[in-house]
C-alpha cells in the first residue's frame, strides 16, 4: 500500500514536470516566431551611413608692392568662395594703414585694378595667389564728394548777396537801390543747387564706391571759384541791370525753368553688374548737357571706370529709344 502511495507520487511529479517543459518550450518558441516576424517586417538591417569630411582648400594671397615687387604681407586661410573685399579687409588688418578703400591691387603690374566683387576662385592658378598693390590715396564717398562740391556755391553765394562789410563797401551798399533781377538771380541759383542737394541725397544712386581726394579739391575749386567769380558781380553796389531791360530778364528766367525739369530717369543694366539709373534729357533746351563741363566726373578712377557702362565711359551721347540722350550724369 505504501509503495503504491510512493508510486502514485513520484509519477505524479513525472507529469508534472513533462507537463511544464512542453509548455515553457511552447512559449519559447511563440516568442521566437514573434522576433522573426519583427524582424522581417523591419525589412534588411542597413550598416550605419559612413560619415563624409569635406575637404576645403584654402588659398594664400602674396601682395607685393607694384613698383619694388618686394613682398608686403601674406594674407593666408582665405576660403575659395571669397571675394577681393574680404582678401583687402584682412589686408587692411595686417596693415593697417591701408584702409580697404585706398588698396588698389592687379594681377599682373601694368593690368587693370581688379573689383572689390571678383571671386577670389576665378584668380587661382594654384593655392598661392600673387597681386600688386598700389596706393590710390586718401579716398572720398561719392556722396561726400558731392555733397562738399554743392554746398559751397550755395552759401558762398549767399555771402556776397548779403554784402558783407568785408567785401563791398558799406556805405555804397547803403545807399544804392537794388535791382529786382538781383534778387531773382539769388534765388534761381539757390533754387539750382539746394536741387542738386536734394538728387544727391534721394534721387541719384552711386555704386558705393570711391574718388581720390584730389578730385574732390579739383571740383571744388571749380565751382567755389566760379560762383564766387559771378556772385561778387551781380551782387555788386555799382550793378547796372542787363541791357536789353525786362525782355533779356524774362527769356533768361524761362530758359532757366523750362530746362530744371529736363531730365527723366531711366533704367540701364550694364554688360556686367547690377542694373543702374541714369537722367536722360528729354527737351531741345538740354542739348548742352551732350558736352563736357569740366566735371570731374569725366575722370574716374579705375575703378568707378569698371562700374560705368562702357557705352557711357566717355560722356558721349547715347541715342535711346525714345530719341532721347543717355548720359552718365546730369551735373
Amino acid at each position: 500500500m505504501l509503495r503504491r502511495r510512493k508510486t502514485s507520487a513520484s509519477e505524479l511529479k513525472r507529469d508534472l514536470s513533462a507537463h511544464g517543459g512542453a509548455l515553457s518550450m511552447s512559449q519559447n518558441t511563440r516568442s521566437f516566431f514573434n522576433f522573426s516576424q519583427l524582424v522581417l517586417s523591419a525589412g534588411h538591417l542597413k550598416p550605419p551611413p559612413a560619415l563624409k569630411h569635406s575637404k576645403i582648400t584654402y588659398f594664400e594671397v602674396e601682395i607685393l608692392d607694384v613698383h619694388s615687387k618686394k613682398q608686403i604681407c601674406i594674407v593666408d586661410k582665405i576660403p575659395p568662395s571669397s571675394t577681393l573685399l574680404d582678401v583687402k579687409h584682412k589686408f587692411h588688418k595686417a596693415c593697417p594703414q591701408w584702409y580697404p578703400s585706398r588698396v588698389g591691387l592687379q594681377l599682373e603690374r601694368n593690368g587693370p585694378y581688379l573689383k572689390d566683387s571678383v571671386n577670389i576662385q576665378s584668380l587661382a592658378a594654384s593655392s598661392i595667389i600673387t597681386l600688386y598693390f598700389t596706393d590710390l590715396g586718401q579716398q572720398v564717398g561719392w556722396t561726400t564728394f558731392f555733397l562738399t562740391e554743392y554746398t559751397g556755391p550755395l552759401l558762398i553765394y549767399l555771402l556776397f548777396y548779403i554784402r558783407l562789410s568785408t567785401i563791398y563797401d558799406q556805405v555804397e551798399s547803403t545807399k544804392n537801390f537794388r535791382h529786382p533781377v538781383v534778387h531773382l538771380a539769388c534765388f534761381c541759383h539757390c533754387l539750382h543747387y539746394i536741387r542738386h542737394l536734394l538728387e544727391t541725397l534721394f534721387v541719384h544712386k552711386f555704386s558705393g564706391g570711391h574718388t581720390p581726394l584730389k578730385n574732390m579739391i579739383k571740383g571744388c575749386a571749380f565751382y567755389w571759384g566760379f560762383t564766387s567769380w559771378i556772385a561778387y558781380y551781380i551782387n555788386h553796389p555799382r550793378y547796372t541791370p542787363p541791357s536789353f531791360g525786362h525782355r533779356q530778364v524774362s527769356l533768361a528766367a524761362l530758359a532757366f525753368l523750362e530746362t530744371r525739369p529736363v531730365f527723366q530717369v531711366q533704367p540701364t543694366t550694364p554688360s556686367r553688374g547690377s542694373s543702374c539709373w541714369y537722367p536722360v534729357p528729354t527737351i531741345l533746351m538740354s542739348w548742352h548737357f551732350c558736352f563736357p563741363d569740366g566735371h570731374p566726373d569725366v575722370s574716374l578712377g579705375p575703378k568707378e571706370t569698371q562700374a560705368v557702362p562702357e557705352e557711357i565711359l566717355s560722356r558721349g551721347a547715347k541715342k535711346s529709344s525714345n530719341d532721347s540722350y543717355c548720359l552718365l550724369s546730369s551735373w
